[in-house]
């Protein structure tokens, strides 16, 4: 008797589409919306580059090989390069973002692409290919629970990102359907990345990306040698999501397949104007809007925030904590530490996030004024919005709004607005001018590349 035909499993379904995935298959539209993450990411590896946690995490690697680092003049290994470029991408809190369903994308699965194609010499169009490949893979598999990994006390970026990273390095390696299933089976146990960082401004956050990245690349490695994962490892009752979404009613893997191949959500990944939790870019803007209508700081006597309790734990409370960040990196989830920064530097970059800003008597007086109250009719997550009302000296009420995140779906950044973005990143980094143009460049001619290198950027 002919043996039955199985009806293959959610996971094969998905490898098989990553493994059939050609550069022909790509519209522009998402070839450029890779393009525009890659410059954005390898501008923040630049801006990066010179802080203690890269250089210790460099540091901390015994492993050389191959791949680069941009700006830095040791050479790693695959896992080496993939980890501390997604450290650096990651670590100032500058990078993409999804909305809705808030997760990073480029600094899991950049790394992993580029790490890949360097390693084994793949031509440039090939890492494009592994990029858009895990970004969309990023934006699919967010969907399928949203929100519910994050509430069992897991990093989505850590978890999901491991998934995501493993999709760039299998389509840039070449991998066929059974190796890539076999790879997402591999991945998922490599999956990691816990919440506990929020409790005490540790560094573990900026580690996630890497370690997802190195992960993915791991896996795909590992794959191609023919180890076998598990082929259900995303809809199994022991798998994935069954895992890290516990609790969660009801999985949705249709968005995995939802117009595949048609409709590609990495043309809605967002961009960051400011180095700061996304949710609080909106009250940076009333606060920017509130310095430029002529208002000092020692005009204010209070301001109030009309917020989502959604909020409250990342980036009010406890109020007294967050009227005085430990640090420049805690400032950057502190709702109060950023509006009053960018009220009086009219801007909220790398610069704005030192120690030695985090401590400031001026910045910190003008913070200790600014407190919340819960909107119940605020639509956060669909929708970033920012709203203060401002009690002056002379008895004056001023109330400001801004209604949704700059840089995101309804206002995105444009090309020129994100290519500044990277010049800046790669000047506060150390980067000359013409080198930055000189990397800018290789971004945009990436596909037409015979052979895919960064070496020439170790040294800038």
């Amino acid at each position: 008797m002919p043996t039955q035909q199985l009806e293959p499993t959610t996971t094969e379904r998905y490898a098989a589409w990553l493994a059939g995935l050609t550069w022909q298959q790509v519209p522009t539209s998402a070839r450029h919306g890779a393009t525009r993450d890659i410059i954005d990411a390898l501008g923040l590896i630049v801006a990066s580059r010179r802080e203690p946690y890269c250089q210790q995490v460099a540091k901390g690697w015994d492993a050389t090989g191959a791949c680069s680092v941009p700006g830095m003049q040791q050479a790693f290994d695959m896992a080496g390069a993939a980890l501390i470029n997604g450290l650096a991408i990651h670590g100032e809190d500058f990078d993409d973002t999804l909305e809705g369903s808030p997760i990073r994308a480029g600094a899991m699965v950049i790394p992993a692409a580029f790490a890949t194609a360097e390693r084994h010499g793949l031509p440039g169009a090939q890492a494009l290919l592994g990029v858009v490949a895990g970004l969309e893979t990023i934006c699919r598999l967010n969907q399928v629970a949203p929100g519910a990994i994050h509430k069992n006390g897991f990093h989505p970026v850590g978890v999901i990102g491991a998934l995501g990273a493993c999709a760039a390095a299998g389509v840039t390696l070449g991998l066929n359907a059974r190796q890539m299933t076999n790879a997402l089976g591999i991945a998922g146990s490599f999956s990691s990345g816990l919440l506990e960082y929020l409790t005490a401004g540790a560094w573990t956050k900026r580690l996630h990306p890497g370690w997802a990245a190195q992960s993915g690349v791991k896996a795909a490695m590992i794959a191609q040698q023919g180890f076998i994962g598990p082929h259900t490892v995303l809809e199994g009752p022991k798998g994935f999501f069954a895992a890290f979404a516990h609790g969660a009613t009801d999985f949705n893997f249709a968005a995995l397949f939802d117009r595949l191949g048609e409709h590609w959500h990495l043309n809605h990944i967002a961009f960051k104007p400011y180095a700061c939790g996304t949710m609080i870019h909106p009250y940076i803007d009333c606060a920017i809007r509130l310095a430029q209508s002529g208002i000092q700081g020692g005009d204010i006597v209070d301001i109030e925030c009309d917020t989502a309790e959604g909020l409250v734990d990342r980036l009010w409370a406890p109020l007294a904590a967050k009227h005085k960040p430990p640090s420049g990196y805690a400032a950057k989830f502190s709702m109060p530490f950023c509006m009053a920064v960018a009220f009086y530097d009219q801007r909220a970059g790398l610069a704005q996030f030192t120690d030695e800003r985090a401590a400031d008597p001026k910045v910190l007086d003008l913070a200790r004024k600014i407190r919340y109250r819960l909107d119940p009719l605020n639509d956060y997550p669909v929708n970033y919005s920012g709203h203060m009302r401002v009690k002056l000296q002379n008895g004056e009420t001023r109330c400001l709004r801004q209604a949704h995140f700059r840089g995101g779906r309804l206002e995105p950044l444009g090309d020129a607005e994100l290519e500044k973005k990277f010049r800046d990143n790669c000047q506060y980094g150390g980067m000359s001018l013409a080198r930055a143009e000189d990397l800018l460049s290789f971004v945009q001619t990436l596909s037409a590349q015979a052979t895919f290198s960064l070496t020439n950027f170790r040294l800038l």
